[in-house]
């Protein structure tokens, strides 16, 4: 995506140049826009920039990476489900004889069709798979597409297609129809979710619960409130606090399951979404190598479920080790949603919940649509039975006896009707005439008017419920989702459990992998190999930052690193810990050369990391006398001699540091 936004500033700046410079020159137009050569042999572009390239990202962002609003797909997918709907007959069929049929109506290769095709199994909502279809917790490849099979699963079946209520168009070709958008009464788009990068922009929907949906769908459809959070087909423990409705700048943060096997062997069992167990493994391994984490053994038994056994090491806590691992691996992402779908031929930026309330909203805007054609077909069905019986029980077929001439039959059989018209519902076209007139004798001769009776009886109690259904469409949509549910649930339960995470501070469960030295007359720190022969401080990790206090009381605080240089004279080092407030400073101090003594307690919290700070007042030639670093905040009582004066009674006083309030830097 980084790479897509630098591309288009890039050109969108020739553009500009382009156009700055065609202005200044009156510029020729060649085949590709303003190709000029000026005097001083630079050549012009803009036609090119301005219209080509504008019309590629267009093209990119409309038909290829963004998913329609209407019914959740992006192009390649529409395409592959109606060519699936068009070899429907209940059996599996060769994935490879799908792609053929969709690329009657995608113009590109077999690979992205196949891939598409595969992607759109692996959710386990609308395609039904046979063979190796490859594994989402592993990462494996599905097998060759003339390998493994499909068919629509019965849920798709049901929801997805409607010939009747379906706008088409011509495809890339112009030999065939193909859906503008497939008629889909089911927020398919929040289901499935959608991951796509376009030119100068990025779709990033998650997934969401089955059940859930259906739910905040008719919460919805009676006025109630809802909420919606992802929930992923990995598993794993969610943090959503920060969702933000799936807009642009919110994120989720998810983690794998990890559960203790016994004192030294952890096991993963769930992973985050986007990730694989084998990317998992590589990502511990990885930090074992750099010495973040201590274990000894990492497995992957991943097959039908998420198996990763660690074996921490000896002296390592289990406990600080599930910590590292969300810390330092990928037991732990972080996922930006970023929710845009096409709306009237535009890439429109819209939340979660807004795309619901539009699909509950489409949903029942079609369920109506199928309402009417419905009645629509029962009274055409109606007005045909009442006419065939009023034609075979008035015998009004004798009237065509005699006739010579269709015309003369059409003329004769509607004139023996207008008796009859006035109960009938609409007029009587030629067509109804012809119907008549094209009945077999057999039909009439095998009529049964207390059958036909109740046949018209049934079609009027189905187009009195449906015109009842009509009426109250939102209580039908709410009983059509109820029906979805109780149908298709099965199965679809949440996976992913939501919960608010604590902050891991890495540096707090780093492994300590170093040791940090000192060289204090010459100023320099690190845990290189460069220090060794210096004086031993602590064991490190190099996370840590280290605060390094000098003889005159200025101090800093910094990234530990191999070998560093600070200053000549350092009177203290030591790991710095961000946010303590426990570790407290007591110091004793000479306040310039000759100056007085300075007694202080301070914490040490706020601070800018590599800036250099002063524990004393700042006056030049002062100097530190005592320092002691006490991290539970205690206080010393120090014996103080003083020098043998005249009237001086004490020589020796006891000076108790924990009567001094303790206050900031």
């Amino acid at each position: 995506m980084s790479e897509d936004k630098e591309i288009l500033a890039s050109e969108s700046a020739v553009v500009e140049a382009a156009e700055v410079e065609t202005d200044e020159v009156d510029a020729p137009k060649g085949k590709y826009g303003a190709l000029t050569s000026a005097e001083d042999g630079v050549r012009r572009l803009s036609g090119m920039y301005k219209n080509w390239f504008l019309d590629y990202a267009s093209y990119v962002i409309l038909e290829r990476a963004v998913p329609h609003l209407e019914d959740g797909l992006k192009p390649v997918q529409r395409r592959i489900l109606h060519a699936m709907k068009c070899v429907e007959d209940g059996r599996y069929n060769k994935v490879a004889n799908v792609v053929g049929q969709a690329m009657q109506y995608h113009p590109h290769g077999d690979a992205s069709i196949k891939d598409a095709l595969v992607q759109l199994g692996q959710k386990g909502l609308l395609i039904d798979m046979q063979g190796n279809w490859g594994n989402i917790l592993t990462g494996d490849e599905a097998a060759a597409a003339r390998y493994i099979e499909a068919r629509l699963s019965k849920f798709a079946l049901d929801v997805v297609y409607n010939k009747k209520t379906t706008e088409w168009m011509l495809a890339y070709d112009g030999r065939k129809e193909e859906p503008v958008t497939l008629p889909i009464k089911f927020p398919l788009l929040l289901a499935q979710g959608a991951d796509g990068i376009a030119v100068g922009l990025a779709s990033k929907i998650l997934p969401h619960n089955f059940v859930e949906l259906i739910n905040a769908s008719i919460a919805y459809l009676r006025g109630e409130e809802f909420v919606l959070l992802p929930d992923f087909q990995t598993g794993g423990i969610m943090d959503a606090s920060n969702y933000n409705d799936g807009l642009r700048g919110g994120a989720v943060r998810v983690r794998a399951r990890i559960s203790k096997i016994d004192k030294r062997t952890l096991a993963i069992t769930e992973i985050p979404y986007g990730t694989t167990s084998e990317s998992i493994k590589e990502s511990i391994i990885k930090a074992n190598d750099k010495g973040k984490i201590k274990i000894k053994k990492v497995d992957d038994n991943t097959a039908e479920k998420v198996e990763i056994v660690i074996q921490v090491a000896a002296d390592e806590s289990s406990d600080k080790t599930i910590d590292a691992l969300y810390a330092f691996t990928d037991c732990e992402v972080s996922i930006s949603p970023n929710a845009c779908v096409i709306v009237d031929n535009k890439p429109v930026f819209m939340g979660v919940s807004e795309i619901l309330r539009y699909s509950t909203d489409h949903t029942k805007a079609l369920l109506g649509k199928e309402l009417q054609i419905k009645l629509d077909e029962l009274n055409e069905a109606w007005h045909a039975a009442s006419l065939e019986r009023i034609f075979i029980e008035n015998k009004l077929y004798q009237l065509i006896e005699g006739c010579r001439t269709r015309e003369a039959a059409y003329e004769a059989v509607d004139k023996g009707l207008e008796p009859f018209k006035k109960q009938l519902r609409r007029e009587v076209t030629i067509e109804d005439v012809q119907r008549l007139t094209e009945l077999k004798f057999i039909r009439i001769s095998r009529y049964d008017s207390e059958k036909a009776d109740n046949e018209i009886k049934q079609i009027e109690k189905d187009i009195k419920q449906t015109k009842h259904d009509l009426d109250h469409l939102t209580d039908y949509a709410v009983a059509y989702f109820e029906r979805i549910r109780s149908k298709y649930a099965e199965g679809k339960e949440r996976r992913t459990e939501i919960r608010e995470f604590d902050t891991i501070e890495a540096w707090k469960v780093a492994s300590s992998n170093a040791k940090l030295y000192v060289d204090r007359a010459e100023g320099f720190f690190g845990f290189g190999k460069s220090m060794k022969d210096s004086e031993f401080v602590c064991d490190c990790s190099n996370l840590d930052d280290v605060i390094i206090i000098l003889k005159d009381g200025r101090y800093k605080i910094t990234k530990i690193t191999e070998k560093a240089f600070f200053d000549k004279g350092i009177y203290y080092i030591g790991i710095y810990k961000r946010n303590d407030e426990r570790t407290i400073y007591n110091m004793l101090y000479r306040d310039g050369r000759g100056g007085a003594i300075m007694m202080k307690r301070c914490a040490i919290k706020s601070i800018t990391r590599d800036k250099e700070y002063d524990l004393t007042k700042g006056t030049a030639k002062s100097e530190l006398l005592y320092l002691s670093v006490n991290p539970n905040g205690e206080a010393e009582i120090l014996k103080i001699y003083l020098r043998p004066r005249a009237r001086l009674k004490k020589c020796i006083i006891d000076l108790d540091l924990s009567t001094l309030a303790i206050k900031g830097r």
